[in-house]
């Protein structure tokens, strides 16, 4: 009996030492990502000043590759196009996971007056544009750089392994159609020698207030389809359109048709969509009616079988409306993204992380979102979490700021800070802790 008591005795001490050596790792950890804090506000805001548009980001993958070789990390270049990837090897055994930034900005001329604002031109499929990074990956990007290193100064005593993936082209493809971010990615085996236990992802959000952070069990953000519809009518003189077929006319007839379709013949309360066109193109002269039209658009849904049966219903009433008016109508519609989902489970074992990070009352619930997120695709492939990060200065009303891609959108340098911490509390809790 006493044997068995100095045994339990030993146990605890042992114990302890392991829990007191962890927290001293933790402390390491979280004090290098403090002390890191002025380079990420310098990396995005260099970022911020030299956009790139997906597919094209070579500038952001070398700063990026460059920072994980300065700590010590084997890098791969060039996964998905210009995607940038390293794995950290704790010196502890334990869980494999995944944390993923996007690096490309989007075609939008800035207006937000800052004195490092871009002014980027390029061409994006065709048309001459701006280069903005509205959507807040010049954050990302810097957050991961900094999460990257505050591991890398503990990762003697880091349980498992860590891979960065720094995904390009999350906005779509340069060319409608084409695979592209993180499925490009996958299909470049990203996964393939390193299957991740879990993976995670962070967003910056203008509709949160700075110091906050926003998540979501099960179905977070929608699906993104990229729909096109080419409608064919019949050239004619625009002060006698009885002598031709209207492709104009039609086309807008077909759009408003879709309107009440979402409205009268889906029961968006049960799943909500949206089916928006954002672009019309049409003719070249005020008074000829052109031989065609072509409208693009997005849809954004949460469930398969409800995406399937609005493409359906679509695609019937192009059909039906160009039939009546003898032209004729073809719509492509292609997925750039399914729905992210956050794992039930993940998500339970997550939440006490962001709340360690920002504290209790600084997390709230999200509704559904119906922006999309390509992140769904690791997500769909090994279980997932994802989260907002509150970028909305405080004295700012969220629900009025600038939204992301907007040519405005302001991003508050402190979501830096709350997003690093966030994402490196979960990665630390995740690897530590038995489930």
């Amino acid at each position: 009996m006493r044997r068995t008591h100095r045994l339990f005795a030993a146990l605890l001490v042992a114990t302890a030492s392991l829990a007191g050596l962890d927290a001293r790792a933790q402390d390491t950890a979280f004090t290098a990502l403090e002390q890191a804090q002025p380079s990420l506000v310098q990396w995005r805001r260099d970022l911020h000043q030299h956009p790139e548009l997906g597919e094209q980001e070579t500038r952001t993958a070398n700063l990026v590759a460059d920072h994980l070789r300065s700590l010590g990390l084997t890098v791969r270049n060039g996964v998905g196009k210009t995607g940038v990837v390293a794995v950290l090897k704790g010196g502890k055994p334990g869980p494999r996971i995944a944390l993923r930034a996007d690096m490309d900005a989007l075609p939008v001329t800035e207006q937000t007056g800052l004195p490092f604002a871009s002014t980027v031109k390029a061409d994006y499929r065709g048309q001459p544009v701006g280069v903005m990074h509205a959507c807040g990956h010049d954050a990302h990007v810097a957050i991961l750089m900094g999460v990257a290193q505050a591991l890398v100064t503990a990762k003697d005593e880091l349980p498992g392994e860590v891979m960065f993936v720094f995904q390009p082209a999350e906005e779509g493809p340069p060319v409608a159609g084409e695979v592209f971010g993180a499925a490009l990615m996958l299909k470049d085996g990203i996964f393939k020698d390193f299957t991740p236990d879990a993976v995670f992802g962070l967003h910056v959000w203008a509709g949160l207030p700075v110091g906050s952070v926003g998540y979501r069990s099960g179905p977070l953000m929608a699906a993104a389809d990229e729909w096109s519809l080419v409608v064919k009518g019949k050239q004619t003189h625009g002060s006698r359109p009885w002598d031709g077929v209207d492709p104009i006319t039609l086309g807008a007839q077909i759009l408003l048709g879709t309107q009440s379709m979402i409205a009268r013949q889906v029961n968006i309360a049960t799943s909500p969509v949206v089916l928006t066109a954002g672009q019309f193109q049409a003719g070249v002269r005020f008074n000829i009616i052109p031989d065609e039209a072509r409208l693009v658009g997005t849809l954004r849904t949460f469930d398969p079988a409800v995406r399937e049966d609005v493409i359906a219903r679509f695609r019937r009433i192009a059909t039906d409306y160009a039939h009546a008016s003898e032209g004729t109508a073809e719509l492509q519609v292609v997925n750039n993204a399914p729905a992210t989902i956050n794992q039930p489970a993940l998500t339970q074992r997550v939440r006490p992380s962001l709340e360690r990070a920002v504290g209790a009352a600084n997390v709230v619930e999200m509704p559904l979102v119906t922006v999309a997120e390509d992140f769904s695709q690791f997500a769909n492939t090994v279980p997932g979490f994802y989260f907002f990060v509150g970028s909305t200065a405080k004295g700012i009303d969220p629900a009025t700021a600038p939204i992301n891609h907007s040519p405005q959108f302001l991003l508050d340098e402190q979501a830096l800070q709350t997003g690093s911490r966030a994402m490196l509390q979960v990665a630390w809790d995740y690897l530590s802790a038995t489930p």
